[in-house]
Order: C-alpha cells, then structure tokens, then sequence
C-alpha cells in the first residue's frame, strides 16, 4: 500500500500524527460532559392547567374536555392520557416518535391557545412544557435540624440561590418549605365602631401597595428620577396602612386588624431521616457535565453549611455522580488489566515489542474514538462507558493479524520495513473485513425506533468508531512503529505450540459432514434448552442499586396532614432498617409531570443502601421491605428500585376508560 510506504518513509511525521491523536483523546476523554443517562428526547408534552378551588369532577367537565377535544388532532399524535385533581389537572400527550419535537411543541401550543376559548375566564394560563429527562434531579441537597422553620427557609433560600449560580446547573427547586406570608385579622366589632366597611379595608391595602413613579427633575447638575416608594416589605408596614385619614386622626390597619407574620400552607412536607428538613433538588443544564457540576454545587454548600446556624446540617442524596464515576474507574482499570493480559497472551505467540504494539492498540483506540465522539457533539454516557468496556477484547484483532505476518516474514529474513509494508499490504482485506464485519453486525442498532433506540443509539455509534480507530492503528501505525521498533525473534516450532490444537484440527477435516452435523446440532439444541431451563429474558439486567423508593398510595380528598400520618407510618418502620444509609420523605400529592409516578401517590420515600459489600442483597431487603410495609391502614406501600435504562414504564399497565366515568372506581 503506497499509504503504508509513505507512512513508513515519514516516521516521526505518523508517529506525531498518533501522538497528537492520544494526546487530542485525553484531552477530549477530560473535557466532553459526562452524564449518568444519555440524554434523550422525550416526545411528550405536559400541558398544566389550574383553577383555584375546582373539584375534581368539574376539573374533568370545564378544563380537561374542553382541552382534549382540541389535542386530539394533533397531527403524529400516539397517546393522550389526562387527570383531574382538587384545583385543576393536567393533559399528557405523547407523539410518535418520528416527530419532529420542535413542530410538535409548537402546534401543542397551537392547540392549547385555540381552547382558551373554551376555558373558564377565572381559569390561570394553560403551560406547556417538554418532558426532559434531563430535567430530572441530579443531585438533592437537604438542609435539616431541629431549628426553627423560619431561619430553615431562609437559609434554604439562600444557599439555593448560591447554587443556582454554580455553572452547568439549570435550577435548583425548593421541596418542604413555606412561603411567607403576612395574616391580617380584622375584627369586625373594632371595624364597625369606626364606620369602615371591609371592601373599604382592602382597597386602602391594594391602594397603598404601590410604586409611584413621579417623573424626572431637571436641574442644572443633572437630571434625576423622582419615585414615592410604597410596597409593602415588612409585617410593619401592613400594620401602619392608614385605612382612614382625617383631619383629626388617622385609622390604621392594626387599629382594626391583629397584624402577625407567618407562612403560607405547605403543599409539601420533607424529612431527612425523621427530622425536618428542606430539600434542594438540582437540575442540571443539557450538555453541562455531571461531575463537575455535582462536585461544584458540593463545594459551594460545604462552604455555605461553615456560616449556617448550629445544629444545621446539609446531606447529599441521589448523587448520579457516583454511578459515573464508578464507570469511568472500571474502564481505566480494564483497559489496564486488558494491556497487561493481551501482552501476556501475545507475548506466548509473538514477540515481547510485539506484544507491545499490539498492546497499545487498545489506549489508542480508545482515546482516538473518544475524540471523534467529542467531535460528533456526544457526551460520555453510561452507554458509551459500557460500549468502551465491551469493544476492548476487539480492538486487538487487526493489530494481531498485521504484527504476526510481520513477524513471520521477519523470522524469514525479510528487513523489518519491508516486512511491516507487505503485512499491511497482504493482510489489508481481511483486516477491514473483519473490522467491516463486525461493524456491520452492530449496524442495524442505528434503526432501532423509538426512545429506547435513541437511548441505545450510543452504543453502535461508539463501537463503530472505536472498530475504525482500531483499523486506523493496524494498517497505518502498527507498520510504521514496527519498521522502526520491531525485531525478529526465534520461536520454536508451531506444531509444539499449537499441538493439541493441530491434533483436534486434524481429526476434523477428516470428518468435515460429522462437525458440520455437530455444529447445526449445537447452534439448534443451546437455544431450544436456554428456551427450556434458561432464566429468561429481559431488556435490562436487574443491578445491585444505590437506592430505594417507597410509594405510598391513597385515594380520596386528603388533607396534607392525613397524608403525611400515612406516609410517616411507613417512615417509621423503615428508619434503622438494616442496610439502609438515611431515608429522605417526601410529602405531597403528584401532580404528573411526566414521571412514572401515579397519580394516587401523597407521599414519596427515597432510601439510600450502603455498599453492596457491607449488605445483604437489595432483592432480599425489598422482600422484607414489602412485609413490613403491608397492613398500613388506609394505605398501599410500594417497594421499588429505580429501573435502569431508558424510561419505558412498568412491564403491564392497564387503563380503563369510559365516556361516562361514574362507578368506574368500582
């Protein structure tokens, strides 16, 4: 080949060229983001709509109809599935996967602007939003403590502002804590004696609470802006409203009002291993990478958490960090481990610098592949990282074919340019069948539909471009390092080598339609008794996880209190279990989303393992997990793991459906 010639002629110009490919592999290896799931589209939009104090049965009736009759004509439209609750509902709609989500957002919002009409007038604005699975919580930080509430907000708020300034982080959401608020109770003796009337009271706030912006005055230094400041900052200023003002005297608001701070009603409640606490929830941007996000909103809470009030505490749960970083320490220790095995495998059929070429096809690929990943605008995943650990036992094959022949004609007595310049000549066809093969059986991956190909997509596209960089590496730098490198070596016969093998291949050709019965047998008999006694099948292996769910599930018009007396009853039972690292309770009526959480759940319970190595097995303490959950009264726990994957449900899901939805609870 007059490329392989050319190469070996400029060595140190290929050997440069290989060098600022690892090097360009490193540096790409280090920078590109990296993320615990690839992140995939979701084709659903979620469509929330709000009426301040509806029933359930008139949510359906004057806000989800009026809605659906309208979506239903989408266009691509796969599914659409909607739920009414106590103050409105919310519409989900999922689109076939071939749609382009850009349309599909804009003609949902289309459609969601032409049923306004229809819509109650005292209904809020109709939203629309993407589900995003990146949008999901990457990390929770709880701050708790037995201090008192006020100063937990205040220093939640505070430290989630910090956060959200902390580069790749999209936002931080608050779980747990209560907006203030100021309570005016007026007395309606007090009121009547003065000769006010209610509406007369409340006008005089909203009229009072206000910016007046006065205009400008020019003078001969300048100009400046002149404002009346009046907004309503401090429990103070609503107490000292005039509602009535005389000549004679002034009536203000705390004359016919007790005036008190407190807080808003809690829509959710949290607890971090039984105490109160207030969770920060941090989303993290598309693209940004998830390490050093993590490692950054970390860093900005231990410093935050030095200042903080005594007894206050801050706790990391669902760190997704660690998932990732376990896979990046498990692909540098394999590729290793697998430079150190294939040279002692080769070192007993080949040279020791020959082994060593061939050893160093496996970084190099490697790294080669990373960069072009970088290049296309991937992200490492815990796909790709899988698809790393499996390409690496394939990755040698070309390197083995071309140093071999090399080195036979070597022994020969061929110089080694020549020799390493006939190998990638001679052995350039089968090298790239073998490579084109193997690409082609991972091809057809590339058309796999739907969100679960989008999310398996990466793991073709990786061993493509890794199984090209290995091929680069056999036909155009083995050659060039072995001309320069490379040294014959005398080997003992192959027949003492190989013996037992020979003897095995010998016997065979004599008896070639009795190992071709052997083999169809074989490939018929291994699947039908895997089909017999084989453990089955399934999408994704069932994994040893970090962390467990508990959901806790009841019907009816539930106050927050009652739901939290049932979700604390399971809370109770799991703190100190065995195996279990802390418990983070979540209180509060699901309203969709998009998630895989039903609509029935009031409360959500996230318990954390410790290691593997220091438990017993997870399937085991959620056996005994179900049984100690059972008999809670008025509700059903749920005892879950988080599935691995891409989001595809539960295996069987059932609806039923009527026009007429009375008795179908029954």
């Amino acid at each position: 080949m007059d490329i392989v010639r050319l190469a070996i002629r400029n060595a140190r110009l290929t050997i440069s060229a290989l060098l600022f490919l690892i090097l360009a592999g490193a540096v790409a290896y280090q920078s590109t983001p990296k993320e615990a799931e690839p992140d995939v589209p979701i084709p659903m939009m979620y469509i929330s709509l709000a009426y301040q104090g509806i029933s359930p049965e008139d949510s359906e009736r004057l806000l989800l109809r009026p809605m659906e009759t309208k979506l239903k004509s989408l266009k691509g439209l796969k599914e659409m599935r909607s739920a009414a609750f106590q103050g409105g509902g919310y519409v989900l709609v999922e689109f076939e996967p071939s749609v382009d989500l850009a349309t599909a957002l804009q003609d949902t919002r289309s459609k969601v602007q032409d049923a306004k009409a229809d819509l109650p007038q005292a209904a809020e604005e109709p939203t629309v939003n993407e589900v995003n699975v990146s949008e999901f919580p990457v990390l929770v930080v709880t701050l708790s403590g037995h201090v008192p509430e006020r100063v937990l907000a205040a220093a939640a708020r505070e430290l989630r502002d910090r956060i959200e300034e902390v580069p790749g982080v999209l936002e931080g959401d608050l779980q747990g804590s209560r907006d203030d608020l100021v309570e005016v109770i007026v007395d309606p003796v007090k009121l009547s004696s003065y000769g006010i009337r209610l509406d007369q009271l409340i006008q005089g706030v909203g009229a009072s609470n206000s910016l007046v912006a006065a205009g400008n005055i020019e003078g001969a230094e300048g100009k400046y802006a002149v404002k009346v400041p009046s907004l309503i900052e401090t429990p103070e200023d609503v107490a000292n409203l005039p509602v009535v003002a005389t000549p004679d005297a002034i009536v203000r608001a705390k004359d016919v009002a007790a005036v008190r701070s407190t807080f808003a009603d809690a829509e959710t409640i949290t607890r971090l291993d039984g105490k109160p606490a207030i969770a920060i929830e941090v989303k993290k941007r598309i693209g940004a990478n998830l390490i050093d996000t993590i490692e950054g909103v970390k860093a900005v809470a231990d410093e935050f958490v030095k200042t903080a009030p005594e007894g206050m505490e801050v706790t990391y749960t669902q760190d997704k960090s660690v998932f990732v970083k376990q896979l990046l320490g498990d692909l540098q220790n394999h590729v290793m481990i697998a430079v150190i095995l294939v040279f002692i495998v080769i070192l007993y059929a080949l040279s020791g610098r020959a082994s060593l070429l061939i050893g160093l096809a496996i970084p190099s690929s490697f790294l080669i592949g990373i960069l072009l990943l970088s290049l296309m605008g991937y992200t490492i995943n815990m796909i790709v990282l899988f698809s790393l650990i499996l390409a690496v036992g394939m990755l040698v094959d070309d390197a083995i074919i071309v140093t071999e022949f090399a080195e036979r004609r070597m022994n020969e007595g061929m110089p080694r340019e020549d020799a390493f310049a006939l190998a990638a000549k001679r052995m350039a066809g089968p090298v790239i069948a073998a490579t084109m093969t193997r690409i082609a059986a991972f091809s057809p991956l590339l058309f796999w539909p739907g969100i679960v190909g989008d999310f398996m997509k990466y793991l073709p596209i990786t061993l493509i471009v890794t199984l090209a960089a290995s091929m680069l590496y056999a036909l155009v730098f083995t050659p060039t390092l072995g001309a320069k490198f490379a040294r014959a070596e005398v080997h003992a016969e192959d027949e003492q080598r190989d013996g037992l093998y020979m003897a095995i291949v010998k016997r065979a050709v004599r008896f070639p339609v009795t190992v071709c019965l052997l083999t169809v047998a074989l490939l018929v008999g291994i699947v039908m008794a895997y089909g017999k006694w084989g453990a089955g099948v399934e999408f994704f292996p069932n994994v040893e996880p970090d962390y467990g769910l508990l959901y806790v599930h009841a019907r009816g018009n539930l106050s927050l209190a009652e739901m939290d007396a049932a979700t604390r009853q399971a809370e109770e039972r799991l703190l100190g279990w065995p195996g279990v690292k802390s418990v983070y309770t979540r209180v509060g009526k699901t309203r969709g989303g998009g998630q895989d959480i039903d609509e029935d759940v009031v409360g959500v319970i996230q318990y954390e393992f410790v290691d593997w190595r220091e438990r017993k097995p997870a399937h085991l303490i959620l056996d005994d997990l179900r049984k100690a959950m059972a008999g809670i009264p008025g509700a059903d726990v749920e005892v879950r793991v988080p599935e691995a994957g891409p989001p595809t449900g539960k295996p069987i899901q059932i609806r039923l459906s009527a026009a007429n939805p009375q008795g179908l609870d029954t």
